[in-house]
């Protein structure tokens, strides 16, 4: 008789025969090499590393190498860096939005409400819509800060569309000047639809807020009803949460100003990187129009297309710039420069601000273990890392 042929590797073995032996466990290398990151935030890392080469190798060459070289050779570092500064500015400027519309009373400090605005605006920037996920983010960091878990829902909500609604009367505003001068485009009416619709709910949303909460709150509960998984009273009493904080804060009107004054400047600041850069190279764009640049590709980058508007708010800006007199090959680096900082750089800087944020909190939690076996300890350690 002949002897029988052992299954192979990966075939099943003949019928009535076993294969000799129990299966042999796999060796941790193997397991290392089948592990692989999820298949959504693989396929994103991917995409947002193309739009980067794309962004940074390709969208230049538009411009003719030659004259890019040539650009490069005369940019002025020292412009550079100024727009550099004012982009930090404008990111200061949102982190003090943020302190000025939570409570006074609140135990988080401006440090680390930066920190977290940083983190929120990494992911933002990693995923198509990613405000709102950034937004249930900086919710969770805020409250695991010591927020209050309705201070920070209110505090972020008004910080949104607080936000948006200054830069929709930035860009109206350099609308009414700039039409008469260098007339009327498509873009313009597509860039105030959208503004319409987002000044119109937000309109009426501090209205439901300010003067219906009692029937809205009666609706919203009504509705929850209907609605399996939801608690009508839960919702109710959300609402009317919100209701009081939204009243509270109208009570304050330093606090308005403040977020107000904050508001502008984190636009105004950022628009003002952008024109630095530009100027970096050699053009210094008319301010009329580089603000209905700058609010038409922010008001377009709202919808939820890319992430942070990615594409969108290049190819505006640097149509527009074009279109404003500012030559194509100045237009194409200042915009690429301006969001290299602007878009890509927080990316990064986000992730680092996470980990400082996830130390910190280890730290605290550290501190309250020891402080109730050692107190002096704790309040040494604290005293050190306050300064003194």
């Amino acid at each position: 008789m002949e002897a029988a042929n052992p299954a192979l590797p990966g075939q099943a073995a003949p019928p009535g025969e076993e294969t000799a032996g129990p299966a042999v466990p796999a060796s941790p290398e193997a397991k290392k090499r089948r592990l692989h990151l999820p298949r959504p935030v693989y396929t994103l890392g991917r995409l947002l590393i193309l739009a980067l080469l794309l962004e940074y190798l390709v969208v230049p060459q538009l411009a003719g190498p030659r004259k890019v070289l040539s650009l490069i050779n005369r940019v002025n570092p020292l412009l550079l860096l100024a727009a550099l500064a004012l982009e930090v500015g404008a990111l200061l400027s949102y982190g003090r939005l943020t302190r000025a519309v939570l409570p006074p009373t609140s135990k988080v400090g401006f440090f680390t409400i930066f920190r977290i605005e940083l983190t929120t605006l990494s992911v933002s920037h990693c995923a198509p819509g990613g405000s709102a996920t950034g937004t249930a983010l900086g919710y969770r960091l805020l409250t695991r800060f010591g927020a209050q878990p309705s201070d920070a829902g209110f505090a972020l909500g008004v910080q949104g569309i607080g936000s948006a609604i200054v830069l929709n009367l930035i860009l109206w505003v350099a609308l009414v000047v700039s039409i008469p001068v260098w007339g009327f485009s498509a873009e313009y009416l597509l860039a105030a639809v959208v503004g319409g619709v987002l000044l119109s709910l937000a309109a009426l949303l501090v209205l439901a807020l300010t003067r219906g909460e009692q029937r809205v709150g009666v609706m919203l509960e009504r509705v929850a009803a209907r609605v399996p998984l939801i608690n009508g009273d839960a919702l109710r009493s959300l609402y009317g949460r919100l209701s009081d904080h939204m009243a509270q804060l109208a009570r304050r009107r330093e606090a308005l100003v403040g977020a107000l004054v904050w508001a502008t400047l984190n636009w105004l600041l950022d628009a003002g990187s952008l024109f630095v850069f530009v100027g970096a190279f050699g053009h210094w764009v008319n301010p009329d129009g580089l603000l209905v640049a700058y609010g038409l590709a922010n008001v377009l980058a709202a919808i939820p297309l890319t992430p942070g508007g990615l594409g969108v708010v290049e190819a505006t800006l640097t149509t527009l710039l074009v279109g404003f007199g500012t030559p194509s090959g100045t237009a194409t680096l200042g915009v690429v420069v301006y969001r290299l900082v602007q878009f890509w750089a927080p990316i990064p800087v986000g992730g680092l601000a996470y980990l400082s944020l996830q130390a910190s909190r280890r730290h605290r939690d550290a501190d309250e273990e020891a402080g109730d076996k050692v107190p002096m300890l704790s309040i040494l350690r604290r005293l050190w890392r306050s300064g003194g």
